[in-house]
């Protein structure tokens, strides 16, 4: 009898086990804080912006500004063996269909074509969809060893893009880009978009700017100098002698390229 409720109590036990509820998993962890301080250029910082053809590494200028998914981690390495910093040039705004991910890019987030071949301006109020999408491309730019992103097509509200986009949609999705490097470590530059630049000056680490010389539009840029961020900016119709006085008057970071933003620079 003893043998016998020994075995029963036994099973007891075993079938009470066997009914427990394992715990439901966690939410899955955010990932670390970096550690190290942000970088953070300086009004005036020399550079080089190089967008096709083969990446010339021999331009002395501190700061290389470069193609996300074209250059290579080996690349990046060699730029910061010489002592330059270098950022990851992205298009965020715009889908481009010669890009690795575009397939995962869904066809109601693609709007109408943005002037350039192969690019569609995105419905940037689709968070939802984009935010992952844009996540993995600026940890592309983290693990490849980059300092920073320069996030292009930042300005779709101000311009026909297909969507009914608003100014608040524009600064909510610059905001969401912002965080997304900073929360990885990286600097990031707000590209053009001069009438929110009151808005976002807190949120971006320097300003990358086309044709404000042209345009008359560089004292637009004004705050992130007074703020000490630098302005990195290119004129390509103006000979360097129309505005590079004035671009070292404003602490512009200036030269004059051509379109397709190849090795060719003739700086200020």
């Amino acid at each position: 009898m003893r043998r016998f409720l020994l075995l029963l109590l036994l099973l007891l036990l075993t079938a009470t086990a066997g009914c427990t509820t394992p715990p439901a998993p966690g939410p899955t962890p955010a990932p670390p804080s970096p550690t190290a301080p942000r970088w953070q250029p300086r009004p005036g910082t020399p550079w080089q912006w190089q967008l096709s053809g083969t990446l010339d590494l021999s331009v002395d200028v501190p700061v290389y500004d470069v193609d996300g998914h074209t250059t290579t981690p080996a690349q990046v390495a060699a730029l910061h063996a010489k002592g330059r910093k270098v950022i990851c040039y992205l298009s965020t705004g715009a889908w481009e269909d010669f890009r690795p991910d575009a397939a995962r890019f869904p066809t109601d987030v693609l709007g109408k074509g943005n002037g350039w071949k192969g690019e569609r301006w995105l419905d940037i109020r689709r968070t939802d969809v984009l935010e992952p999408l844009m996540a993995a491309r600026i940890d592309r730019c983290r693990t490849k060893g980059f300092d920073a992103v320069e996030p292009d097509n930042m300005d779709g509200y101000r311009n026909r893009t297909g969507f009914p986009l608003t100014a608040a949609d524009q600064l909510r999705y610059n905001r969401l880009i912002a965080r997304l490097a900073h929360d990885r470590g990286l600097a990031v530059g707000l590209k053009n978009d001069l009438d929110q630049i009151p808005d976002l000056l807190e949120d971006f680490d320097f300003a990358v700017n086309e044709q404000c010389a042209e345009y008359d539009e560089c004292r637009k840029l004004t705050p992130f100098i007074t703020a000490g961020k630098a302005v990195f900016h290119v004129e390509y119709e103006l000979p360097t002698s129309r505005f590079c006085t004035r671009a070292r008057e404003l602490k512009l970071s200036s030269m004059l390229k051509k379109y397709e933003l190849g090795e060719w620079r003739e700086e200020c």
